[in-house]
Formats: C-alpha cells, structure tokens, sequence
C-alpha cells in the first residue's frame, strides 16, 4: 500500500510518501480502507519524538479513521465487507482493574490508533473489529473522520467529568483546534455559554459562528482579565484546557469558586504549574481526561446525523501531501480539522 511514514523524528520534511508494508488482519482485527484521516496534535508530538511510537521506527500516524470494511480478520462477526465504518481509537487490555471498573481509558495497556500502532496516513489500516462503529450514509467520511478523537475527548471532558449545566459559563480555549471547535459546539448543546481564545484575529467570526458569545485574541488581549470582565468578576465555571506551560496556569485564574478546570492536551509544553493557595482557597476541581468511551461515540454521531453537531473541516489534503498538511497545522492555520484523503 502507498502510506505517509516517517523513519527519524523532525519536522514535517521527515514525513515520506511511498510504499509501506501491508496490514494483515488476525484473529478478531479488521483491515479498513482509509477514506479520510484527521490530523491531531498527537501525531506532532510523535513526529518530533516528544511521543515516541512504542513500536519504534518507521510508524504511521493517524488516529481518527473513516473508511470501509477491506478484509475480515477470522472469527470477526457482524461486520461485511465494504461495510460503512468510523474506527475508534482506543484500545485496552480489558482485563485490568481499571477496565474491570469500566474505566477502559486508564487501562494499564491502554493505546492509541496512530500512536501505538500504524495508523491511518495510508490507505489501508488495521483494527480490533470491536473498535469498528458504523457510520450513517448521512455523514460523510470527511467528517466522521473529525469526530472520534477530538469531538469525543470534548465531549467526555464538558459532560462525564466537568458535568457542565445549562446556563453555566465555560472558556474553551483555541477555537481554531479541532478540541476547540467541538468543545464549544457542545457546551452551546447542552445549554452553556461559552467564551473562548484565538491566536489571530482572522479567527473571531469564525469562533462566534460556532457559537461562542465572546472571543479573545490571547496575542492582544489578557484572556484572565477578559473572562472576568465577561462574568462580571466573578470567573467562569468550566475552562477546558489543551495547551498546557503558562496557559495551564492562568487557566485557573480564569475559574470563580467551585470551578472546574478540564486537562485534555498539552500542545504547548507537558508541563504547568498551579498556585496551589488558589485551588484549595476557592476549592477547584483539576481535572485530566483522554477519550471517552464508545458508547459516548455512539451518541455523537447520533447528534451529528441529526445535525445538531457539526465537525468542523478546515481542508483536505491528498495523502500523498502529507508533509504540506502537517506544516499547515503546526504553523496553527488552520480553522478546524485538516485531513488526509488517499
């Protein structure tokens, strides 16, 4: 198969095109042909080795994966052939106490579809069968492909661990991220207003057309200060943060009291730092999450075939410009997700 490798970290000028082994399905897996693969911070961080594959070189990035059923793995029911289907992403042992717990995203051996295995800049891939959900005729592949990494880490940080309420304020920060967009869609669902940060000011129409009642350019404006200026000092109930190093802690300045603030990325830097006075003076939740579960899955392609979420899609790139569409994301230009289309 033709796929978009790379054999040493770097840049995006380390991504080759060409031939790649083929995947071979075994007992229980299916191989899917790619239809479209959304680009994720993740795969930055595997290309220049802060997040080096487990697996070792060369690797495949792409986590979020459409396409349909290629060949079935044996003993594989209920799926055929040709078959519809959104890949999701994790997987887990099943095994361990945590996903006994039914708690599969903190699994012992918990991984990801591009991160620990090849993933989905190519045009074949392969999966556990139980990881395949079928996707409706009325979502395009183009945008399911946005939906099962982001969309759903947005969705489980705002409603199973900051139980975000109707009327309740939330700052969601870089609207212009595929997190971003998704996050706000969501918390507008649910009933929430929502301010959120951009980096140039050619994004703003873009973040209030998704809904968001305010936006801050973070470049020119001190979004602390502008949160509460929007609250009228109080300060929001939910922050949902990916960025990490300073944002992380100015983050919380931004909470009122018995806020919540939601982890779920470091696109910056790993690290951060808190003014533990003000968690435990104002009593605030600090919360980290990844993914979310299947059946959470499940229910947002129920809303985006309903038309009440929306996957935002920035551009498609052929898989062959692979490197173009990674220098487009890490030069943060993009307004929404990017894709890979072989």
């Amino acid at each position: 198969m033709r796929a978009a490798y790379f054999k040493e970290h770097g840049g995006s000028d380390k991504i080759i095109y060409g031939d790649y082994r083929d995947p071979a399905a075994d007992t229980g897996e299916v191989v899917v042909r790619v239809k479209a693969c959304a680009l994720n911070h993740v795969d930055m961080l595997l290309l220049d080795g802060r997040f080096p594959p487990p697996e070792g070189l060369p690797h495949v990035n792409g986590c979020e994966v459409t396409g349909t059923v290629e060949t079935l793995g044996p003993g594989v029911k209920g799926l055929a052939t040709r078959q519809r289907v959104i890949v999701f992403p994790g997987f887990s042992c099943g095994t361990c106490e945590f996903c006994l717990r039914g708690e599969r995203t903190v699994c012992l051996r918990y991984g990801y579809l591009g991160a620990h295995k090849d993933g989905g800049y190519a045009e074949l891939v392969k999966a556990p069968a139980a990881n395949l959900v079928p996707l409706a005729e009325s979502i395009s592949f183009e945008s399911g492909a946005a939906v099962p990494l982001a969309m759903l880490t947005s969705w489980h940080a705002l409603i199973a661990q900051a139980h975000l309420e109707p009327g309740q304020t939330v700052l969601v920060q870089a609207a212009g991220s595929g997190v971003g967009s998704a996050a706000i869609q969501i918390a507008r669902l649910i009933g929430a207003r929502v301010m959120t940060t951009v980096g140039s000011d050619d994004k703003l129409d873009f973040a209030k057309s998704l809904g968001a009642e305010r936006v801050v350019n973070y470049r020119t404006q001190d979004f602390v200060e502008e949160a509460k200026r929007w609250t009228g000092k109080r300060g929001v109930d939910v922050v949902v943060e990916h960025i990490g190093g300073e944002t992380f802690e100015r983050s919380s300045y931004a909470l009122t009291r018995l806020g919540t603030l939601v982890s779920i990325g470091s696109h910056d830097t790993h690290w951060g730092k808190l003014d533990l006075r003000h968690v435990y003076s104002k009593n605030l939740r600090i919360l980290g999450t990844n993914l979310g579960s299947i059946v959470e899955l499940r229910t947002i392609l129920d809303y985006v075939a309903a038309g009440r979420l929306k996957p935002v899609i920035d551009r498609a790139f052929p898989l062959e410009d692979a490197r173009a569409a990674v220098q487009h994301v890490l030069d943060r230009k993009n307004k929404g997700k990017v894709l890979l289309v072989p």
